[in-house]
């Protein structure tokens, strides 16, 4: 169990995607309820994993390797440590809820539930895979499935909007490539083992090219590569510029699928650069990311705040808020701070709850009232008050009120940022003001206020959307209350990553 674990939990949705495959097209609830079942195994062997990890060791567990193209030195192998166990948790979790989120598609529903456990099972690869190789081919996975995904079952503009997702990440995979294979290359023997690459970090060159213009930059070897993988990943985040994909992804993708986008995949960058340039390449991280990284992340803060603000259709208003909570993600990786990059993994984690409340939530009232506009409403809260009080709770997390787990992630952030950027502080901590503002203007306009007659009549929120929000709302609470539930599977994990990172900076 032990040695293999991580391979069930990755490859059980992928045997779920043939199972469903071979099922009459007809029968959508078979379909459904197969696909539910077979998301249910790796939730329950993530428990089983968060039962029986050492948060003490800050070494790699349940690591499993085996020779798969020997001639090249590739293996399978997969493993996690603190930071990827609770990415892990929050892939299986999301994954299993929206499969019930998932249960108004009727429109080519085998296509849709097949494409989903495939998508599955490449999230869950890339946070388990410990080679580059391995890693890349899991990265791609998720690629297709999302891109059929948006294009297939999305909005009115969804060939636009899964067009612009396919290029954005593919201009971004093919410098990811570049650098994987400048890495492989480079080391001796040759290997797209990350634990190696690791241990080989110091041979990887500084000294400036000799080609313009990184002759006049300063910039070796391992600054080009960290930039290239910076970019692959910081497209996936995303960090500005490289955001503008997101907003309309989210608007024109099916509830269920936002909430993967905004739960999961935007994670997958933050944790490239945790995984792979941080450790691997630690000269050039104590160059590139100390304040470049921290800057461009507190004006993630603000810029997507704002942006959040001039929107009147609510599914981009929590597109924007993205963009915003995770420039705080960036801002407390730049710390190289106990508090701060903790609180940058714990708010991975809680952006993937409490967005994912969020985008729900904007399914339920999209499905009732067939639009998102917010000056559309108006008095939902005397109409639907169970929905309007789940929505308050998720809210009121987003915008870091005090006893929720947004809080907690967020001022660990800036507890670690105050220590080397007290200006960027200052800024990125007014970010907290924009989102309560349109945070709350939206409750006013929406839910408070005097009932719009069209909606009178609007059903409340049902037992099966209960289903899929009720266990977020939980670990939300949980979570503003103890934090060490995530923070003790991190700290030893984050120490050793500092250890490698830290005396660079000097």
């Amino acid at each position: 169990m032990t040695d293999h674990v991580l391979t069930y939990m990755t490859f059980i949705p992928l045997a779920g995607m043939v199972v469903v495959l071979l099922l009459p097209r007809d029968n959508h609830n078979l379909i459904r309820w197969v696909s539910a079942l077979f998301t249910l195994p790796p939730l329950l062997l993530a428990f089983w994993l968060y039962a029986h990890f050492d948060p003490s060791n800050p070494g790699l567990q349940f690591a499993a390797k085996l020779p798969w193209i020997q001639a090249y030195n590739i293996y399978y192998s997969v493993g996690v440590d603190g930071v990827s166990i609770s990415m892990v948790l929050l892939t299986a979790l999301l994954c299993f809820l929206c499969i019930f989120a998932s249960w108004g598609i009727d429109k080519a529903v085998k296509g849709y539930f097949a494409l989903f456990l495939l998508l599955d099972t490449g999230m869950m690869g890339v946070f388990v895979a410990l080679d580059f190789f391995l890693f890349y081919i899991f990265w791609e996975i998720m690629l297709l499935p999302m891109y059929f995904l948006i294009g297939i079952w999305g909005g009115p503009r969804r060939e636009y909007a899964a067009i612009k997702f396919f290029l954005y990440t593919l201009f971004g995979s093919v410098l990811m490539l570049l650098a994987i294979l400048a890495l492989y290359f480079t080391s001796d023997p040759h290997t797209f083992d990350m634990t190696q690459l690791i241990a080989q970090s110091g041979k990887y060159s500084t000294t400036p090219l000799s080609l313009w213009p990184f002759d006049r930059w300063g910039w070796g070897f391992q600054h080009v590569v960290w930039m290239a993988l910076f970019i692959g990943f910081a497209i996936k985040i995303p960090a500005f510029p490289f955001h503008t994909w997101l907003p309309d992804a989210h608007v024109e993708a099916p509830t269920a699928i936002s909430v993967i986008l905004a739960g999961v995949l935007l994670k997958m960058g933050a944790y490239g650069i945790l995984r792979i340039n941080f450790p691997m390449l630690p000269a050039a991280t104590a160059d590139l990311a100390y304040y470049f990284l921290a800057a461009l992340g507190t004006w993630n803060i603000i810029y997507g705040a704002l942006c959040a603000m001039a929107q009147t259709d609510l599914k981009k208003l929590v597109a924007y808020s993205s963009v915003s909570h995770m420039g705080y993600v960036m801002l407390g990786m730049a710390t190289f701070t106990p508090q701060g990059i903790s609180g940058a993994v714990l708010q991975m984690f809680n952006h993937g709850t409490i967005t994912g409340m969020l985008f729900l939530l904007v399914g339920v009232i999209y499905d009732r009232a067939h639009h998102r506009d917010i000056n559309g409403f108006g008095g939902l809260a005397a109409v639907m008050p169970v929905y309007t009080g789940v929505t308050g709770l998720a809210f009121f997390a987003s915008m870091g009120l005090p006893g929720l787990s947004g809080f907690i992630s967020e001022v660990l952030v800036l507890l670690g940022a105050w220590q080397k950027y007290p200006v960027l502080t200052v800024v990125g901590a007014s970010g907290v003001i924009l989102t309560a503002g349109y945070l709350l203007w939206t409750i006013q306009r929406i839910y408070l206020g005097p009932t719009n007659e069209k909606y009178q009549q609007l059903p409340e929120i049902n037992g099966r959307e209960l289903f899929t929000l009720v266990p977020l709302g939980i670990i939300v609470i949980l979570l503003g209350v103890y934090p060490h539930a995530i923070l003790d599977l991190l700290r030893a994990s984050l120490d050793h990553l500092n250890q490698i990172v830290i005396p660079h900076l000097s």
